[in-house]
C-alpha cells in the first residue's frame, strides 16, 4: 500500500534569530524541498506552511509559518518533515523508494521469485536494488536492460538479469 505521507527531511537545529530551522533533506537534490509551499510535521502529520526556504551547504534553511523565535524553532529539533504524495509529480518510470521497498521480485521469463526488494543503494551512476531471498542476497542494477516492469498496484517487480549477474 502506498503511503500518503513520505519522509522529506529532518529538522536538525535552529538558524538565526527569526525562528528559521535547518533541515537535512531526505532527497537526492536539496532544492526539491524548496519547491514546497507546505510540509507536514511529526507523526501526526500536522500541516505547516513554508514562508521561504533556501539551500545552504546541502541542507535547507526554512522559515515556517508561526515559528518566529529561536525558542519556538528549538522545539521542532529532531522532528521529521513529510511531504504529501500528491504534492509531487514524478516522471514516468520514476518511483518513491518507499514504494519499492518490500516488493516481490520475479524473473520475467521463468517466473522464479528471487525475494523481496530490501534496500535501494544510490551509487551515483544508477541505483542498485538489494533483493533478499530466502537464503541469498542479490544486487540488481536499476537499469532498463534489467528491470522489465514495476507494478506498484500488485507490489511486483519483474526483472531479466544480465548474463552472469547471479553467478
Amino acid at each position: 500500500m502506498k503511503k500518503q505521507y513520505l519522509e522529506a527531511g529532518k529538522i536538525v537545529t535552529t538558524h538565526g534569530i527569526r525562528g528559521e530551522v535547518k533541515i537535512v533533506p531526505y532527497t537526492d537534490v536539496p532544492e526539491l524541498l524548496c519547491e514546497f509551499d507546505r510540509l507536514f510535521i511529526g507523526k501526526e502529520h500536522r500541516e505547516i506552511n513554508i514562508e521561504r526556504s533556501r539551500v545552504f551547504k546541502n541542507t535547507v534553511i526554512a522559515k515556517l509559518e508561526g515559528i518566529d523565535t529561536p525558542e519556538a524553532a528549538e522545539k521542532l529539533r529532531n522532528k521529521i518533515l513529510y511531504m504529501h504524495r500528491d504534492d509531487l509529480e514524478l516522471d514516468d518510470d520514476t518511483y518513491f523508494i518507499q514504494d519499492l521497498i518490500g516488493m516481490e521480485v520475479r524473473d520475467a521469463d521463468s517466473g522464479q521469485v528471487y525475494g523481496r526488494l530490501d534496500d535501494v543503494m544510490q551509487t551515483g551512476a544508477n541505483d542498485v536494488y538489494v533483493i533478499k531471498g530466502e537464503d541469498k542476497e542479490y544486487l540488481v542494477p536499476a537499469i532498463a536492460d534489467v528491470i522489465v516492469s514495476t507494478d506498484l498496484e500488485n507490489d511486483v517487480m519483474t526483472i531479466r538479469p544480465l548474463e552472469g549477474l547471479f553467478d
